[in-house]
């Protein structure tokens, strides 16, 4: 059965949040906001956030810059995610992965169809590994937001969570590179 090992220690990680918007502002970040608030009550630490542009290279200098910093172990973007011009996250993001992480789509949609139906195909959210960081790209609103934390982010990234999760993974990602601030207790 899935759930929480409480002989197990909670592990901290450094999340870096960045809205992909036009028209946001930190004053008005709904979506920015509602994780930050999330991954703070689970017990993470807020390593940095930012809001830019609907802007390839824009999005990719932010996620670059975050993937080569050792305080940041994951990085979650809202916004950009649907189909119309301006929504280029997922092209932003994706090639800096050097692993896809096929089901988190898969499971976000599932989540994501027993609230709003079919309406989820509107969606391409998406998720992988990039430098040791685990990036996932969500869509813009809220509802989305709280969706994929709490249906799979909370679980999975939180060390105590069984049968696994990302974190006790963490160390493996780059035993030959920079890891060292997330590894587990023996």
């Amino acid at each position: 059965m899935p759930g929480i090992d409480e002989s197990r220690t909670f592990v901290p990680l450094g999340v870096a949040v960045l809205t992909v918007s036009d028209t946001r502002r930190l004053e008005d970040d709904k979506s920015g906001s509602t994780l930050v608030e999330r991954l703070e009550k689970a017990g993470h630490r807020l390593a940095d956030r930012a809001i830019v542009t609907d802007d390839v290279e824009a999005i990719r200098a932010t996620v670059r810059r975050w993937i080569a910093d050792p305080a940041v172990d994951v990085i979650i973007s809202t916004g950009g995610t649907g189909f119309t011009g301006r929504d280029v996250t997922p092209e932003a993001i994706a090639p800096l992965f050097e692993k896809h992480m096929e089901g988190f789509s898969a499971v976000f949609h599932r989540i994501s169809h027993d609230k709003i139906g079919t309406s989820t195909i509107q969606s391409r959210a998406t998720a992988g590994v990039a430098g040791a960081t685990y990036i996932f790209v969500l869509p813009g609103s809220p509802g989305a937001c709280k969706d994929a934390w709490d249906g799979i982010l909370v679980h999975q990234l939180d060390y105590r969570y069984r049968p696994c999760n990302f974190v006790e993974i963490m160390p493996r990602l780059d035993e030959h590179l920079r890891r060292g601030s997330a590894k587990a207790p023996a």
